[in-house]
C-alpha cells in the first residue's frame, strides 16, 4: 500500500479498516512496525508489558508490535508498516519476519521505492 514513510501509519490504519470492513476478524490481523511503535501499541504498553503481551495470546483484537519483537506469533493477515528510514538489513529482516508470520495475506505500507525490491514479483500496489 503506497505511502510516504511519514504517512505509513495512517495508510496502515486505513488498510486495517478496509480489512475489518471486508469481514476479517480483528484477531486475525497483526501489525508490525519498523520505526516508531504504532500509537495503539504505545497506548496498550502503558498498561504494562504483561497485559500488553496477554492480548497477543488472547487473539481477540488487532495486535500491534515492533517487527523485531521475538514474541509475536503468526496471524492470517500481517500488515508491515515501514514508518521510518531504517537500514537495508533491518528492513530485509522485517520483511522476512512479516512474510513468515503471514498465514494468508501480507500487506506492506510504505514508500514503494524502498519496499518493492524486497518483494520481487509482488502484485501491483492498490491505489489510495
Amino acid at each position: 500500500m503506497p505511502s510516504t514513510t511519514r504517512g505509513a501509519v495512517d495508510r496502515a490504519d486505513d488498510t486495517i479498516d478496509r480489512l475489518l470492513e471486508s469481514g476479517r476478524r480483528p484477531g486475525t490481523v497483526l501489525v508490525l512496525t519498523v520505526g516508531e511503535p504504532h500509537p495503539w501499541q504505545q497506548h496498550e504498553i502503558g498498561f504494562g508489558e504483561e497485559r500488553y503481551w496477554a492480548q497477543l495470546a488472547d487473539g481477540g483484537d488487532v495486535f500491534y508490535a515492533d517487527a523485531a519483537a521475538t514474541r509475536t506469533v503468526g496471524r492470517e493477515v500481517v500488515v508491515l508498516v515501514v514508518n521510518s528510514p531504517v537500514s537495508a538489513d533491518r528492513l530485509a529482516e522485517a520483511a522476512r519476519v512479516a512474510h513468515a508470520l503471514a498465514g494468508e495475506l501480507l500487506m506492506v505500507c510504505g514508500d514503494v521505492d524502498t519496499v518493492a525490491p524486497l518483494f520481487p514479483g509482488a502484485g501491483t500496489p492498490v491505489p489510495a
